[in-house]
């Protein structure tokens, strides 16, 4: 897309803007736990945005990048659902209460979109002037999606990455948090909550999922403006999607499948294209609506499956429970 430098500002600004609004909504009055009607309107509504925002470039520009916009789109909400696992583990693990938590994860996003802009501005700077790395980007998609299957089952491991350390140590941090402030005076001495610390973890960790997110979704088109705005709104809609899920989120067994096979699914498409562009005549090139077919059926049936897996283990256990009970008609 020949996208200006004024569009760019104003899609920008707009998001800024929403976010803004988002944040002044929920952070008014006294703090409060996020609830499941809350957290359903503005999924809905930060899904309607982006479905108006592809509807728009459609409208605009093409079908084509329309269409690669909603495959992105797509792509890396799905693979989000691996962040929620992970936020998750760090909420619980530093203890966040819960009326703080979406601030918590509202900034730490907004780090994680502005970490993302400079990853893909480079992503796609190497891509324009080193053609090889598609099949560096094909063969790691592959081998990352390899690596789900591998970890499938096991226990969901964060360890503190190099800024979190760094924090850790060079911020004077309270013991304990301070409502939902960042920062406090102690006896005259500036010092930062646990707050601070979580939302650096937040969004220095989605960074670490954005190693294999943008490979993917550069897999799907090469066009910044669509890569950026795709991840900008399903980071944005990631948030309330954390609530939503809630308890949701362990129950979702298959899905790391579902999430390896659409690595899988672009890594292919990513090597077949480069080899196409390559001269290679048998190397067939991927269409966008078979990417998009692929990656919504991919999502919908490990989430069924999971779903009813859930379900099944459920009526399992409810079942050896009524076994094992004590009969009353035989006491006395």
């Amino acid at each position: 897309m020949d996208v200006s430098v004024w569009a760019w500002a104003a899609v920008i600004g707009g998001l800024l803007i929403v976010l803004a609004i988002d944040l002044w909504i929920v952070d008014r009055g006294e703090p409060r736990e996020f609830s499941l009607r809350q957290a359903g309107i503005w999924v809905g509504f930060y899904v309607t945005l982006a479905v108006l925002f592809g509807i728009g470039i459609w409208v605009v520009d093409s079908p084509t990048h329309a269409g690669q916009f909603f495959a992105g789109y797509l792509t890396e909400y799905s693979l989000s659902i691996d962040n929620l696992f992970v936020f998750y583990i760090i909420m619980s693990r530093f203890a966040v209460p819960k009326p703080y938590q979406h601030k918590v994860l509202l900034v730490g996003i907004l780090i994680a979109l502005v970490m993302r802009g400079i990853f893909i501005a480079l992503g796609a700077a190497a891509l324009a002037n080193f053609s090889w790395l598609f099949y560096v980007f094909g063969l790691f998609l592959l081998y990352t999606a390899v690596g789900i299957i591998r970890q499938h089952g096991k226990e969901d491991d964060v360890s503190e990455n190099v800024v979190l350390r760094w924090a850790r140590r060079a911020l004077p941090t309270t013991a304990d948090y301070v409502g939902s402030k960042v920062t406090v005076k102690v006896d005259g001495r500036r010092m930062v909550t646990p707050m601070l610390i979580v939302m650096i973890a937040i969004g220095t960790t989605d960074l670490m999922f954005a190693i294999d997110s943008i490979p993917a979704i550069f897999g799907l088109t090469q066009d910044a403006f669509i890569v950026f705005t795709a991840n900008a709104f399903a980071l944005m809609g990631l948030r309330q999607l954390y609530f939503l899920l809630g308890g949701l989120l362990q129950r979702l067994v298959y899905i790391s499948y579902g999430l390896a096979f659409i690595l899988a699914f672009i890594g292919v498409k990513l090597i077949l294209e480069a080899l196409h562009s390559s001269g290679v005549s048998w190397a067939p090139t991927v269409p966008i609506w078979m990417s998009l077919t692929v990656i919504g059926v991919s999502m919908v049936v490990t989430t069924v499956a999971s779903l009813l897996k859930a379900r099944s283990d459920a009526r399992k256990g409810d079942d050896v429970a009524a076994s094992t009970s004590p009969n009353p008609s035989h006491q006395g």
